[in-house]
Order: C-alpha cells, then sequence, then structure tokens
C-alpha cells in the first residue's frame, strides 16, 4: 500500500481571494498531492486546508504553501477573531495510511527547519512531534497571540525549536506538528455577548476541568453573534454529542441557544455514524457496513485492486 499523509495548514488570511487562491496554487501544482478541502472565514480572517499525498510531496506542497503565505501576508496588517501567531500559523500532519508516526514527525521536523532557514523565522514542533511533554502547546503559543509573542518567545522554556528567539514581525511564527484525525467544530449562539460564549468555552474544555480531549475558545462573528469553536482530539473517546449537548446546556443557563452547528474541514465517518447513533436512538446492532456508501466504495475499491 502507498503510503499517504494529510497536511492541514491554516493561513492567517481569510479575505483577499487571490491571496488565498496563490497559496492554494503552491499546494494544487506539486504532482501527486490531492486537495480535499480548502475553507475560508472572514470573521476569523483564516484559511483552513486539506491535502493529501505521499510524504515526500506533502512536505513539498506544505513549505511552498507556507512560503507563499509568508510572501503575501504582513502580520503587521492581520487581524481577525481567531487566535494566531503567524502567517503558516499551523501546520498539522496526520498519518493516514501505511505511515508511522515517526516519519511523520521527520516530515514535520524538515517543514519547520526549512521554513525558519528560509525566512529567518521562529518555527515549534508541537503534539506528537514535540520534543518533549514540557514544550510549549499548540494552544499555549496560539493563545498567546502575535502581539504578545515578541516578549514571551524569550521566556525560558519558550523558546523555538528552530529559528531565532525573536519573533519576525512580518512572518510572525509558525507551528508544525503530528497529530491524530480532529473534529472541528463552531457552535454559533443566538447571543451578542462574548463573554458567555467564553464561559462556555471555559467550562466545555478539558483544561478548565471540562470534558476530556475537547479544546474550545469563545470568538465573536461580525454579524454581532458569538461562537464557541471547538477542536475534539479524540472523537471515538469523546463523541460529539457530549460536547454539543453540554453547550447547550450551559446556553440556555445563560438565557441564549445554539443557533447552528458548522463542521470546519473533513469530518470523519465515525463521528457522524456516532452522533447518528445518539439522536435517533439506534441499537447497537447498527454497523458501518449498513452504510450505503462505505459499501460502495469498498466494492469500487476492490475493483481496481
Amino acid at each position: 500500500m502507498a503510503k499517504i499523509i494529510e497536511c492541514i495548514p491554516n493561513f492567517s488570511e481569510g479575505k483577499k481571494q487571490d491571496v488565498i487562491d496563490a497559496i492554494i496554487n503552491e499546494i494544487t501544482s506539486v504532482p501527486g498531492v490531492t486537495l480535499w478541502f480548502n475553507s475560508s472565514d472572514t470573521d476569523y480572517n483564516r484559511t483552513c486546508v486539506g491535502f493529501i499525498g505521499s510524504p515526500e510531496a506533502v512536505k513539498t506542497a506544505a513549505i511552498n504553501s507556507a512560503l507563499k503565505a509568508n510572501e503575501l501576508i504582513d502580520m503587521r496588517e492581520h487581524h481577525g477573531a481567531h487566535p494566531r501567531v503567524g502567517a503558516a500559523d499551523v501546520m498539522p500532519i496526520v498519518p493516514l495510511q501505511d505511515v508511522t508516526v515517526e516519519e511523520c514527525v521527520e516530515v514535520a521536523k524538515e517543514i519547520a527547519k526549512t521554513l525558519s532557514d528560509k525566512l529567518n523565522m521562529p518555527t515549534y514542533l508541537y503534539s506528537m512531534a514535540a520534543a518533549s511533554p514540557s514544550r510549549p502547546t499548540q494552544a499555549q503559543i496560539q493563545s498567546t497571540q502575535y502581539e504578545a509573542m515578541f516578549e514571551k518567545i524569550k521566556e525560558p522554556g519558550f523558546e523555538p525549536d528552530y529559528g531565532p528567539c525573536e519573533m519576525n514581525p512580518v512572518h510572525g511564527a509558525t507551528m508544525v506538528g503530528v497529530r491524530d484525525q480532529v473534529v472541528s467544530m463552531n457552535f454559533t449562539l443566538t447571543t451578542e455577548d462574548l463573554k458567555i460564549a467564553k464561559k462556555i468555552a471555559a467550562a466545555i474544555r478539558e483544561s478548565s476541568g471540562g470534558l476530556k480531549n475537547i479544546k474550545a475558545i469563545g470568538v465573536k462573528l461580525a454579524n454581532g453573534l458569538c461562537q464557541v469553536s471547538m477542536d475534539d482530539i479524540n472523537y471515538a473517546k469523546t463523541p460529539l454529542h457530549k460536547p454539543y449537548e453540554l453547550v447547550k446546556a450551559y446556553a440556555q443557563r445563560y438565557g441564549t441557544d445554539v443557533k447552528e452547528s458548522e463542521v470546519i474541514g473533513m469530518i470523519p465517518q465515525k463521528a457522524l455514524v456516532d452522533a447518528a447513533k445518539f439522536y435517533l436512538r439506534i441499537n447497537s446492532d447498527f454497523t458501518p457496513d449498513q452504510i450505503i456508501d462505505k459499501k460502495l466504495f469498498d466494492y469500487v475499491s476492490s475493483q481496481l485492486q
């Protein structure tokens, strides 16, 4: 079987379509790379892209797209609702098929070192690529924000894995990591009170004593409404209905409600099946083999072998 990995970079631009197109072109022009999705948010001023391919092809596409982003984005002029520290803000690598975590870590290291060398900027390794558990996490780095990183980066233990211990004013910093599949969702509330969104986010995220495997922040949108932006880093152990129901419960406590939910990027079939089992009360006899699309995919795959 072929080695396949995924890269899901987040770039600090969600408004200028010409800039977004130029960055994506650097990905799609690499032979052997397939673009899975791209999603831009003007409120967050952020674009999330997902692409797959061989480790070498994905590494090339990741480096090229990050270089283009750093060429076209000036962090001194960037403003958005989502926390960020750099133009090519975060670049997670996910093993998909016939590839080890260790191989993905080597890809992450090469991406981080190349960007640091070419742009004279600090780069961090996180999650499974981190040198040790004591290294700063993605959440710790990102929540610091670009503006505050100029001082934070000088603190003992917060130095980057590659590059200078000072921020690049134009490019900022970049985080490159290795992780499992993550489900990213936004829950839009019917309130314009950001304090409520932040209270709900604090109540559901693991770091504040909420649900295990859940990361969450509260943000305000341009239309005035607020969101709880969530990452479920282990949807098998913490199925989606748990954070959703908890958000609903806290929203009602504060006199608001969930207007709608939004899936960011791709979502595994199991996450949706588990949600269907819970809300439709499907009994335990149900299996993914009862899903027509899965059976069709399995059939077509068997014919191509």
